[in-house]
């Protein structure tokens, strides 16, 4: 659940989902100071990196550096994602705050991405979820999953929302602290994510975790307004609409950060972020990073005239 001071957690995903999908890597300086950026923007979590092997994604090699630094900004939850207990063990003793793990609702996609089917990947949730019981509760990191393809795959096609469903309870019984749903290849509408979340939080409850959209076929802020009536408090999203899934064929960005805060803040939703000094924060990409195409309505247009915030303070 958000802080009590807002309404709506957006949590940052660029630093990881939209780094891992550019074939060049961005400079790990340069990494720390688009994290510390992102967090005096309002950003409250960003996944900062990603726990794979370095020989399959270079990008990350200096995932451990990166969680180290992050955890120097104070106020800031600084997630990792760790594909396996290997990667869990290594984001652990970089001092992640919090684990996520991918676990994907389509077998092809589960065996590509990951190496693993969904049911092995669930039960590298549960050796890691025992793992970290045995650490002192100050210093455990906290463990959630997200259900990839979990809206269809565009390897298999339609993905069976029971089997969802099985998936998302089975991860809470191996311990997962929050479980949400990922719509990794573009391919959720409106209606299927209300429905879906909706029944996420009737099968498991107050573990009913985030969403996490990605733009594909233009349905990425329709579907926040949908999770939003299903009672969503949790969105990822990544900065200039960076990322892609390179197991994911034709999966292009997730939703981008600046537009979802522009869309909730105007709805009277507090995000505790400021939009100017996010936007802002799109220049530090573009050092890392020459020429790389950024996204996103807001940067383009600007905020309107008169605009005013739902959290309180930013309006000067």
């Amino acid at each position: 659940m958000p802080d009590l001071d807002i309404d709506v957690l957006v949590s940052e995903v660029g630093p990881r989902d939209g780094l891992q999908s550019i074939a060049r890597a961005m400079p790990t300086d340069v990494k720390h100071r688009w994290i510390v950026a992102l967090a005096q923007a309002g950003l409250r979590e960003i996944e900062v990196g990603s726990f794979v092997s370095p020989r399959l994604l270079p990008q990350m090699a200096d995932a451990g550096q990166v969680v180290r630094e992050a955890r120097k900004i104070a106020g800031l939850t600084v997630l990792a994602l760790a594909p396996n207990l290997k990667g869990a063990e290594r984001g652990i003793a970089a001092g992640v705050h919090k684990l996520s793990f991918p676990v994907s609702a389509s077998r092809q996609h589960s065996v590509s991405n990951i190496r693993m089917t969904p049911e092995q990947a669930i039960e590298q949730v549960r050796q890691t979820c025992a793992l970290c019981a045995a650490i002192p509760s100050g210093l455990r990191p906290s463990v959630e999953a997200g259900i990839s393809t979990a809206f269809g795959c565009s390897m298999e096609g339609a993905v069976s929302e029971d089997w969802v469903m099985k998936m998302a309870a089975d991860l809470v019984s191996a311990g997962a602290g929050s479980v949400g749903l990922s719509d990794t290849a573009g391919c959720a509408n409106p209606v299927q994510v209300k429905r879906m979340f909706a029944r996420l939080q009737r099968e498991i409850g107050n573990h009913a975790g985030a969403a996490h959209f990605h733009n594909t076929r233009g349905q990425g802020l329709a579907n926040v307004v949908a999770a939003l009536e299903a009672g969503v408090t949790t969105f990822d999203a990544s900065q200039g609409g960076l990322g892609g899934c390179p197991c994911a064929p034709g999966a292009t960005g997730n939703i981008v950060t600046e537009d979802l805060v522009f869309l909730l803040e105007s709805m009277g939703l507090r995000t505790g972020i400021d939009l100017d000094r996010l936007i802002a924060a799109r220049e530090i990409i573009l050092e890392g990073l020459p020429g790389e195409p950024l996204y996103g309505n807001v940067p383009n247009a600007g905020l309107p005239k008169g605009f005013r915030y739902a959290s309180p303070g930013r309006n000067g």
